[in-house]
């Protein structure tokens, strides 16, 4: 049983982080990627018929994304260079079992973190977002990264401990139970239901 405390759907917001085709693939093949979209595709059902709101981050770049990207960047530099990603690139498009739908937030971001080069913060609280649920690939990526953020913008978190992935299983559970937990409360797609429910 959680000890989260229970969560107002209409004052919250699932992040489905860079569940794209390209990023998916960089799962380690025994991962059981199925398995990992199965508990999304519930999540999000759960997230929607308790009336929260379902947002979608992704990356994709433009020719401009890449061309000002600085060599210095350890992490995007190699992107840029080899011009992956292009946010146009079906590849890049937020997989299919997990489409958005009308009314659901999409922002296209070009960094690690959710927040930092998009206007999600803007459009969460403008619907009055107050907490987040985070998932998405990688642990060590987008889900450290944004958590980081959101913490420091004073948003109450969760971590959706089975939709998170990382191709480094070692880093993704140091993260998951010594870093994240600081931060956010760390849950699994079932407890998530149950404090969806709870009054």
């Amino acid at each position: 049983m959680s000890t989260a405390p229970a969560l107002d759907p209409a004052h919250t917001a699932l992040l489905v982080m860079d569940y794209q085709t390209a990023i998916l693939a960089a799962l380690p093949e025994g991962g059981d990627r199925k398995a990992l979209l199965d508990r999304m595709e519930r999540a999000i059902a759960d997230v929607r018929a308790k009336g929260g709101t379902i947002a979608y981050v992704r990356t994709g770049f433009t020719e401009a994304d890449w061309d000002a990207i600085p060599d210095v960047n350890k992490s995007f530099a190699p992107l840029a260079q080899h011009r992956v990603m292009h946010h146009e690139d079906p590849a890049t498009a937020v997989h299919e079992r997990l489409a958005p739908q009308d009314g659901d937030i999409i922002v296209r971001k070009i960094r690690y973190g959710g927040m930092s080069t998009t206007d999600l913060d803007q459009q969460m609280r403008e619907r009055g977002i107050t907490t987040l649920v985070v998932s998405g690939i990688s642990t060590s990526g987008v889900v450290l990264s944004t958590v980081m953020d959101a913490a420091d913008r004073d948003y109450q978190l969760y971590v959706l401990s089975d939709g998170v992935a990382d191709p480094d299983t070692e880093v993704h559970n140091v993260l998951l139970r010594r870093v994240l937990p600081s931060r956010a409360h760390i849950v699994d797609t079932a407890e998530l239901n149950a404090l969806l429910r709870a009054d």
